[in-house]
């Protein structure tokens, strides 16, 4: 390679490793494997190597990737969190081990095998036996302050056990979303017509990142531990320290091991290949690491990584089959999915006909043809993905896959979604999957739990002319269900029950079970908080709207939109003449007490019992009033995790007192002695 050729492919492979970086860490969109973009970067680093010239202190080689968020604080940490540098094949641990005996110069040394979780790095700091702060990541040099939520994972020790813990420590690890968790939240999200996670690493990084800690309590987030940092260690080896940190109440895998030869290492990979596959939460390799912290120190560090460790990657089980065809499906909200219909086969234990495309991009980037060989991957992740085709098995007449151009259900010309690589049908009031998905959404448990009604019967009532709008579930009565096939007097009796028992339903649940384009469950919460009753909500602009905590143009947009469309103006009209909520409960709405009477408090941060929202619906029930910014008028701030520093500052500077949440809710005789919040 001549230096010319040399700068072309630095180039080129800076651009791309920077975009996919940017995809992975910003936008939570990968587009290519983890061994892919490996390859890209080891590539990079060979050639830097070879032609030292065109080194830049900016090259993807010489940072660690970045998972720095908006709206939380960021802190430096004390010692800087390196990646592991990655294997994918026994020879490459070999040499590896080969290079460690090398540098201790024929001295002995023992090796600890561990499990590689697939999560969110993470680290906390304690002392006194206390957690004082959890960071995250971030791009190895700082990361983003999520306190507030790590303190909802309950695997995490808020306070140490007894023991001989160092009186300030800092431990790492990985925040994980276990496979049954991931498995359900994907499937409320698929209901709900939400993008799915691709693998619980996205789900658990993405959750860590939320704003509202009851919503990251709620995704019942597990962690591991792997490794202690501290100027008093109670031990000089590794093994033996993460040993103590389970007596004080870590979570420390059980499957660690102590290997003395390059065999046993061997072998410790050949016995995980396998049966990493039964672990209750992702892995996607193994880590080997020198168990002496002296010979750890003397082995030292390259510019990104650790030399006393390596990372072994897993490589994802992949199929090649043929691609059947492509059909497309219309969802509650009117969007179209393209689904691969494949040749069964076997992939990670379970049998795969069918994997979504996602939408016209993904097909127009892999050109997938009809009858094309696909690749299917599962590795670490549930759900399939095709992740390229054979073209070599392409039949030369083939003729590409084309999105359709009209809903395959009624026909409607397609329209694309603003800002979005969807296609969706715009007759949102005349096309069947999108009437009967409204109609099954309006009557499942977490909305206005009508027991009786599922996707089945929804079609039934759809197709027999009694239900066409949810507001028409209220005229049913006994007589016309019991005249239906497959359901009897019994079972009419039970719906119609069902459905007088959701005349008591909660205005929130309301609110979520109306199918409003992109409110779900939290967002009609935080707005039934917000509004206290319908007449409010309708009467609302977008900018109004988009005042409530974490409603943003577009949501505020949707949901201005939806209620001035005749259809739903009439639907409400129904509802309500039928006897549903539509306000906030008294309870919820009388006033709790005086405690606050005249004073006028600054709600800002994040918080761990309440969300922000009730917070400010208790400070109107107990006499005080809301207000938006600091002044001197300001009685005192209730402050949350990540409060701005701006802010602080000025609180300080004009004497304004601030408040935890414990000391709020004492003052107002709320107490706080209770567990987070948690939504179940």
């Amino acid at each position: 390679m001549t230096p010319e050729e040399a700068k072309a492919r630095i180039d080129q492979l800076r651009l791309e490793i920077n975009g996919h970086n940017h995809k992975y860490y910003v936008l939570n969109q990968p587009e290519v494997s983890d061994y892919e973009f490996d390859m890209m970067l080891k590539e990079l680093e060979q050639i830097e190597n070879e032609f030292p010239q065109f080194r830049d202190d900016l090259s993807p080689t010489r940072r660690v990737g970045s998972d720095l968020t908006k709206g939380f604080e960021h802190i430096r940490h004390e010692r800087p969190m390196m990646s592991l540098s990655n294997s994918y094949s026994v020879k490459e641990v070999d040499e590896w081990f080969d290079r460690v005996s090398k540098s201790l110069a024929g001295e002995k040394f023992q090796v600890v095998g561990e499990l590689k979780f697939d999560g969110t790095s993470i680290s906390l700091t304690y002392r006194h036996g206390r957690l004082v702060r959890a960071v995250t990541r971030g791009d190895g040099t700082q990361g983003d302050d999520v306190t507030a939520n790590v303190k909802t994972i309950r695997s995490i020790p808020l306070e140490l056990l007894p023991g001989d813990w160092p009186e300030e420590f800092e431990i790492r690890g990985e925040i994980l979303m276990p496979w049954d968790v991931f498995e359900k939240l994907n499937a409320e999200r698929a209901y709900n017509e939400e993008p799915l996670f691709a693998n619980p690493r996205n789900a658990a990084s993405g959750t860590l990142k939320m704003q509202d800690p009851r919503i990251v309590a709620s995704r019942h987030l597990d962690a591991r531990f792997y490794y202690l940092l501290s100027d008093q260690l109670p031990s000089d080896n590794h093994f033996a320290n993460m040993e103590a940190a389970r007596r004080w109440g870590f979570k420390v895998s059980h499957h660690m091991q102590l290997l003395d030869s390059i065999e046993a290492v061997d072998a410790f990979v050949g016995k995980w290949d396998e049966e990493r596959r039964n672990l209750p939460v992702a892995t996607d390799g193994l880590v080997f690491k020198v168990n002496s912290i002296r010979q750890q120190l003397n082995l030292g560090f390259t510019a990104k990584s650790p030399r006393w460790a390596i990372a072994f990657k897993f490589n994802p089980e992949r199929a090649c089959t043929r691609l059947r065809f492509v059909s497309f499906e219309t969802g509650r909200m009117g969007i179209v999915t393209p689904v691969a219909n494949l040749e069964p086969v076997l992939l990670s234990g379970t049998i795969v006909k069918r994997a979504s495309l996602h939408n016209d991009d993904i097909i127009r980037e892999l050109d997938i043809h009809q009858g094309d060989y696909l690749y299917v991957e599962k590795g670490g992740e549930i759900i399939p993905k095709i992740t390229g085709v054979d073209v070599e098995k392409r039949m030369p007449e083939a003729a590409r896959v084309q999105f359709v151009k009209e809903c395959p259900e009624c026909g409607t010309p397609l329209t694309r979604v603003y800002g979005e690589a969807a296609w969706c049908c715009p007759n949102h009031y005349g096309c069947r999957p999108q009437l009967t998905g409204k109609i099954e959404h309006f009557c499942a448990r977490r909305m206005m739990n009508i027991d009786g009604i599922g996707e089945e019967t929804a079609e039934l009532l759809f197709d027999s002319g009694l239900v066409e709008r949810i507001a028409d579930l209220y005229d049913l009565t006994v007589d016309k269900l019991s005249g239906l096939d497959r359901i009897g007097q019994k079972s009419a009796e039970k719906i119609m029950a069902g459905i007088e028992a959701s005349k008591s339903v909660e205005f929130e649940r309301v609110l979520y079970a109306l199918s409003i384009p992109n409110v779900g469950e939290t967002t009609a919460k935080r707005l039934a908080a917000a509004v206290k009753d319908m007449e409010t909500l309708e009467a609302m602009t977008v900018e109004q709207l988009t005042s409530v905590s974490d409603i943003g143009p577009v949501i505020g947009q949707c949901i201005y939109d939806f209620l001035r469309d005749p259809v739903n103006i009439d639907n409400i009209r129904r509802l309500k003449e039928a006897g549903l909520q539509f306000r906030l409960s008294e309870e919820k709405l009388a006033p709790a007490g005086n405690a606050l009477q005249g004073e006028s408090i600054v709600v800002s941060g994040t918080f761990t019992y309440h969300s922000r929202d009730e917070y400010k619906n208790m400070i109107e029930r107990n006499g005080g009033k809301n207000v938006g910014s600091i002044s001197k008028k300001t009685s005192f701030v209730l402050a949350g995790a990540n409060m701005g520093p701006a802010k602080l500052e000025k609180c300080r500077a004009l004497g304004i007192p601030i408040l935890t949440e414990e000391e709020f809710l004492k003052k107002i005789g709320a107490g706080s002695d209770s567990d987070p919040v948690s939504i179940e």
